[in-house]
């Protein structure tokens, strides 16, 4: 069991349908239009050149996208130094800091069995077989230890190891997830959100 195929914890719309959040530009490099870029994928060529990503600028009208072309990409401190197509200078990467990258979800591969990327996983209402209704997966961390389910019912956040001993099915398109918590779980881990 595994949700690592993507760092994306949601998916959104936009004129292109259903996207799903690949990166976002954290600031410019440099004077010569390198963007720093925070990946949230490990999909390979995600970030080559030649790459289509929709670009959603933060302070933009709703639903405002932008298209960029990836022209050359290199590691860089454990993100990515990507130079887009067209943009030449710093001003030009300044004016894309925040912005999240996406693609379309027809671009994301088909995870493995047993495997889900983060975005299928966020939103799924949690039942446990003993509490019943636990709320819906807020997000998902990768905490050193393990990745975590953190569930959210309006009043607490409940963090739960994404492990197969507490998994008993997870259904994407049906949007939930069957639980087996172990005793005291609930009551060790739980807080007020």
């Amino acid at each position: 069991m595994s949700s690592r195929s993507s760092k994306k914890t949601s998916s959104s719309s936009s004129s292109d349908g259903e996207t799903v959040e690949v990166g976002r530009v954290v600031r410019p490099h440099g004077i010569a239009g390198e963007a720093v870029v925070e990946p949230l994928t490990d999909v390979p060529g995600r970030f080559a050149a030649g790459a289509e990503l929709l670009a959603s600028l933060p302070g933009a009208l709703e639903g405002a996208v932008s298209r960029l072309t990836v022209e050359s990409c290199r590691p860089h401190r454990g993100r990515l130094l990507v130079r887009f197509a067209g943009v030449g200078d710093r001003d030009e990467v300044e004016a894309l800091r925040g912005a999240v990258l996406e693609v379309p979800l027809s671009a994301v591969p088909v995870p493995p069995a047993d495997t889900w990327y983060y975005f299928q996983l966020a939103g799924c209402r949690c039942r446990d077989r003993r509490h019943g209704d636990l709320g819906e997966v807020a997000d998902v961390v990768e905490d050193g230890g393990g990745v975590l389910l953190v569930i959210d019912d309006g009043s607490r956040r409940l963090p739960v190891p994404f492990v197969r001993g507490m998994i008993r099915e997870i259904d994407p398109d049906g949007r939930r997830i069957e639980l087996d918590l172990p005793e005291g779980l609930l009551e060790a881990c739980a807080s007020k959100s």
